[in-house]
């Protein structure tokens, strides 16, 4: 039997779809990863997990549980897209070797061979809108980056702690995982080393203009 044509379906551990259900596969799958319980306790407030999120670039070697990617990659999926077409793709770094490439394409940066590595790219072909191409474009980077950003704040939430990577070389990353569709970002995830305090910000009268 040609494989391609019936390629297999592959989903989370412990996750199997129900036979015959009128029940939407994909919100079984958010579902089940979703209501899955931690496996320690954590802080999971919002504006906690907003407030201690910081870009980490020394790991330890503790392996990322796979519950815990899986749900990573599924808070990906529930970000907001345009028209919710969900113009994107996450490629999902496993090989060692290709991880040790992916630090010469984005600048030498050493974290970048970090225990969880997930590139998202824009996809445009997907947003199916009646709309010139320059805009699907944009439309393709935004859903790239809100998924990547929803990611980042599930890895918090769950004690990981991660780094966004957006200097790179385009084309090194296309060839390294073998596609066509050019990445917007590359998220770096892993047990941080050590706590890190918070930096300043900037005071919020600064960034914010009101208009009447």
């Amino acid at each position: 039997m040609d494989s391609k044509a019936n390629p297999e379906k592959i989903y989370p551990s412990g996750y199997i779809p129900k036979e015959n259900s009128s029940v939407d596969v994909r919100n079984q799958l958010l579902d089940e990863i979703l209501k899955s319980a931690p496996t320690e306790f954590i802080n999971t407030d919002l504006f906690t997990v907003m407030s201690k999120r910081r870009s980490t670039r020394k790991f330890t070697d503790k392996i990322v549980e796979t519950k815990k990617i899986d749900k990573i990659i599924a808070a990906a999926d529930t970000a907001p897209t345009a028209g919710n077409f969900q113009g994107f793709e996450i490629f999902y770094i496993k090989s060692p070797g290709k991880k040790q490439q992916l630090v010469e394409a984005c600048n030498n940066q050493p974290y970048v061979n970090a225990p969880v590595v997930l590139v998202f790219c824009k996809n445009p072909a997907r947003v199916k809108l009646d709309l010139p191409q320059e805009i699907l474009k944009k439309f393709a980077i935004q859903d790239a980056t809100l998924a990547a950003a929803y990611s980042q704040l599930a890895a918090q939430a769950m004690g990981l702690s991660s780094i966004w990577i957006g200097m790179f070389d385009e084309q090194k990353i296309m060839k390294i995982i073998n596609t066509e569709l050019i990445p917007s970002s590359v998220l770096c995830i892993g047990y941080p080393k050590q706590d890190k305090f918070p930096k300043p910000r900037r005071n919020l009268k600064e960034i914010v203009h009101t208009v009447w």
